[in-house]
């Protein structure tokens, strides 16, 4: 009887343990911890992102000069995005060689960048050597941070 009872209490803990370690750590306690449910944490320090996007006024597709103007603040605020995102979430790299012969008769390097930029600001828009138009961006990774801890997503 007596190990009956000890494997009926053994259990009993087995199963009852675990819902109480959740309990604990969904309390505000360990959250002023910083510890989250996907093992994010607050770091110490948050590093300010900058990103500069280029664009030739001369290329681009409009009738007059004012449009062509407008597009290239476009484009150079795109490529700065662009930029960012490298940053952020990282450039995709995929190469390919061909060899003929035991010699190389083709060889491509092609990237992609893919991500969402949340938080970033635009600095300047600027044109340099009257010929380019410049736009700098600005991502405070805290901003970010108190973004996706907003919509609980850390």
């Amino acid at each position: 009887m007596k190990i009956f009872l000890t494997y009926a209490l053994c259990l009993c803990m087995c199963i009852t343990l675990p819902a109480c370690s959740n309990f604990w750590s969904s309390t505000s306690l360990t959250r002023d911890l910083a510890y989250t449910d996907t093992g994010v944490h607050r770091p110490d320090e948050f590093p300010v992102l900058r990103a500069t996007g280029y664009a030739i006024i001369a290329r681009q597709p409009g009738p007059s000069a004012a449009d062509r103007d407008i597009q290239a603040m476009r484009a150079s605020k795109m490529e700065a995005y662009r930029e960012l995102t490298e940053q952020v979430s990282g450039i995709y790299v995929k190469a390919a060689t061909t060899l003929n012969n035991t010699r190389q008769s083709r060889d491509a390097v092609s990237t992609e960048v893919e991500g969402f930029v949340h938080g970033a600001r635009v600095i300047r828009q600027y044109v340099v050597n009257g010929d380019t138009y410049a736009t700098e961006l600005e991502l405070d990774t805290k901003v970010l941070y108190d973004l996706y801890d907003i919509r609980g997503t850390l």
